[in-house]
């Protein structure tokens, strides 16, 4: 008709459609492009091409959080895990306890930066891990300032492969000095299934 059309595939055994492919009009001569996948009874838009050919995958897991509060006088010479306790978004309600689990096995693009302010510049190094069971992916610095550093953004970035449910943390370690650095509520955590 006017408002849609589709291909519907079928299960030969059950006659139940597995997956439709709609063309619905969203206005005169525009439509979108939709794949659609079924679970028993329920269909689930999985990628929308809209007219001006963007693509949207709004089930695809991806989060953004934040600490709730400053994370005060970090211990140091252990890894100590990041709280963010502040959940932005998190498409596919995989973000729980400071960790993000990949509900599918794939690459996920993970972003991290660290607001920090006085850190010791005792210590022999502070370093940024993005913590995963596959491996884990560490950043380091070495802030000899010849003082005590008042702020400091420690970024880190990886495509990391991840099998389904795994976790990822991030974690900072302070190799000596003294325990004073902060992790302040700027800071964020990121990330999204690539492929």
């Amino acid at each position: 008709d006017n408002s849609f059309s589709q291909i519907v595939l079928r299960h030969r055994t059950s006659n139940q459609s597995g997956a439709r492919i709609v063309s619905a009009t969203s206005a005169a001569n525009t439509a979108d492009l939709n794949l659609i996948v079924e679970d028993g009874n329920t269909m689930v838009k999985a990628i929308q091409i809209d007219p001006s050919g963007e693509v949207i995958m709004a089930k695809q897991p991806a989060f953004l959080a934040r600490p709730s509060s400053q994370q005060s006088d970090i211990a140091i010479n252990n890894y100590i895990t990041i709280a963010f306790g502040t959940e932005v978004y998190d498409q596919g309600g995989n973000f729980a306890s400071n960790a993000f689990t990949a509900p599918v096995t794939g690459k996920y693009q993970l972003n991290v930066s660290l607001a920090l302010t006085d850190f010791d510049s005792a210590a022999a190094y502070i370093l940024l891990r993005i913590d995963t069971p596959n491996r884990n992916y560490d950043h380091i610095i070495d802030q000899d300032f010849g003082q005590d550093g008042a702020y400091w953004n420690f970024k880190a970035s990886v495509l990391a492969d991840m099998d389904a449910s795994e976790a990822v943390t991030v974690a900072l370690y302070q190799s000596g000095g003294t325990a004073q650095i902060n992790v302040t509520t700027d800071s964020h955590f990121s990330g999204f299934l690539a492929c």
